[in-house]
């Protein structure tokens, strides 16, 4: 009786091992019905850019050896058979040079762990007063939209990191901008947005420009993410928070620590709490 149980089982492990993938004339067979359980997902981040030049130009830049993406989506999407049409330069499981030095949570060189995405647009133009950043049309943030839900769905990447090369490099970057359409974009599944009702109650009756403790304010958003390091310059400072405002208050993004800025970081702090990701 037992030698018959040994023997079914025997029979019933070599027919499991027939679930490799291997091809026949392999020189070696690999089970794989056991999978370990201290493994996760590779791809944890989802990054936005502006590429500062022309289509023609960026497709050129992003297809040498030095820099890459694995998107590049036009301002004007061409239609093929009535869809609009990105080019992918990179598949997905393989690493894009999109991102340069780097950090969001704790984490570094978020090349290895991210989706990379550029977007067609000017940036910006230097004028007396400032930057003139440049908007993005419709159809290039509807194509946008549609492929970063796939890319957030088919990694189950986090709210909090779907982010912009400002929000990850912060010192080195302004993309893609105070323009871009981040609360759109939550509205249709992909990122972070503060809560209106929340950002309300932190506030509390303050005005909006008070001046709050800096140091608390940065805390906030190295709790959230952002890069924060205790031997940063004041601009330094400001530049992380003028990231944060880019961001999530586009309507003022001087870098200043005060009460509106302060209130949607707790918000957002609320609604998107850390899963150690």
């Amino acid at each position: 009786m037992r030698r018959g149980l040994l023997t079914a089982a025997l029979l019933m492990l070599a027919g499991c091992q027939h679930a490799s993938q291997q091809p026949d004339d392999a020189t070696f067979r690999l089970e794989t019905t056991r999978q370990a359980q201290g493994a996760d997902q590779r791809i944890r981040f989802l990054v936005i850019h502006y590429t500062a030049e022309d289509f023609h130009n960026a497709l050129t830049t992003l297809t040498d050896e030095h820099v890459s993406a694995h998107y590049l989506i036009p301002a004007q999407p061409p239609l093929e058979e009535g869809k609009p049409v990105a080019w992918q330069l990179v598949p997905e499981n393989m690493r894009a040079w999109h991102a340069g030095a780097s950090g969001w949570r704790g984490r570094t060189n978020l090349n290895d762990t991210s989706v990379g995405i550029e977007l067609e647009n000017k940036g910006y133009s230097h004028y007396l007063l400032g930057k003139k950043f440049y908007p993005f049309p419709p159809a290039q943030i509807d194509l946008l939209a549609n492929l970063s839900k796939e890319i957030v769905a088919r990694y189950q990447i986090e709210p909090r990191n779907v982010l912009g090369h400002s929000d990850i490099a912060p010192q080195r970057k302004d993309d893609p901008g105070p323009l871009f359409p981040w609360q759109e974009m939550a509205k249709r599944g992909v990122g972070a947005w503060p809560d209106a009702n929340l950002v309300k109650q932190y506030m509390a009756g303050r005005n909006p420009q008070q001046p709050v403790d800096q140091a608390h304010l940065l805390a906030l958003l190295k709790a959230y993410g952002y890069t924060v390091d205790e031997n940063m310059t004041p601009q330094q400072q400001k530049r992380v928070i003028a990231a944060f405002q880019m961001h999530f208050r586009q309507s003022d993004y001087r870098g200043n620590a005060d009460a509106q800025t302060e209130a949607i970081a707790q918000a957002l702090l609320q609604q998107f709490p850390d899963s150690n990701s």
